[in-house]
């Protein structure tokens, strides 16, 4: 997509259909992936070289890891959206037999998708093996990962940290979506994340902030930014600082929406507060 207009009107959408979809089967996690479309829609409509004629190994191309997987929803609309797969699959998530699982999952080949991510935690080690391999195959192509902060509690990921910044895997450009929220509380209030800007550069990565997670147009800038400096020695470490919910009145900034679905007037309320920009699936 050209313009930032283009872009806002797309964000609008994944949105409504991000509700739509966890209304649907009653079940699913649309706190972060609300907080997390700026980064998926600046991501997959303007910063990645990618192909919707997916091919696992993911050669010659920008390779995209989700480690946080419940935040699927944000994710398969993005994928959908970007030619990968039909739309109206949108409406068979987690329902029987259907490919867009709770969790994305590899076995049923969901175009786009190269990891199971239901276990929090290890996309980041994947995509240090990913980053490594494209560095021997003599690619250019960058290979990106999101986390939840949540997330960072896990102890893998302290290892992947401490393997990438040591082996200067500098063709990796991870993301931490920073909306202190997890599922039962505030990050500080569960386990404490502390300064995530000195853990980061003490272990030898560059680190950049996105003040507004948000607004798309410093995503871009900062995306862009992170993909000026990887390459030069040091894996790059975007803090995407973002609001649970975001658009969503009733759903903004709160950790009570981590996991569960609106009921019909709850859907009412939203879709009335999101604009339909392009057409629902």
């Amino acid at each position: 997509m050209s313009n930032y207009s283009e872009l806002i009107k797309m964000c609008s959408q994944v949105r409504r259909d991000i509700v739509r979809m966890v209304h649907g089967c009653q079940s699913g996690h649309p706190g972060g992936s609300l907080g997390c479309v700026e980064f998926f829609v600046a991501l997959f409509f303007s910063i990645m070289k990618h192909e919707p004629d997916f091919k696992m190994n993911g050669r010659n191309e920008d390779i995209f890891f989700l480690s946080n997987g419940h935040i699927s929803p944000v994710y398969y609309s993005v994928l959908s959206r970007s030619g990968y797969f039909p739309l109206n699959e949108l409406n068979t998530f987690r329902k029987i037999n259907s490919r867009l699982q709770g969790h994305p999952a590899t076995h049923e080949n969901l175009p786009g998708i190269r990891i199971a991510s239901g276990s929090l935690g290890q996309a980041l080690s994947v995509a240090i093996g990913s980053a490594i391999s494209k560095r021997l195959n003599n690619e250019k192509n960058t290979v990106f990962c999101l986390c939840g902060d949540g997330e960072l509690q896990e102890g893998q990921i302290w290892e992947a940290v401490m393997y990438a910044g040591a082996k200067k895997v500098d063709n990796l450009i991870l993301t931490i979506d920073v909306n202190r929220q997890q599922i039962c509380g505030s990050t500080d209030e569960i386990l404490d994340l502390g300064d995530l800007q000195k853990k980061f550069s003490a272990f030898q990565w560059k680190v950049i902030k996105v003040k507004n997670g948000n607004k798309i147009e410093e995503v871009i800038e900062k995306l862009k930014l992170s993909k000026l400096k990887s390459s030069k020695g040091h894996p790059i470490c975007l803090l995407l600082n973002t609001e649970m919910g975001y658009g969503v009145d009733f759903m903004m900034g709160s950790h009570k929406w981590h996991g569960i679905a609106p009921n019909d007037e709850q859907l009412k309320i939203a879709l009335n507060q999101l604009e339909e920009t392009i057409g629902d699936y």
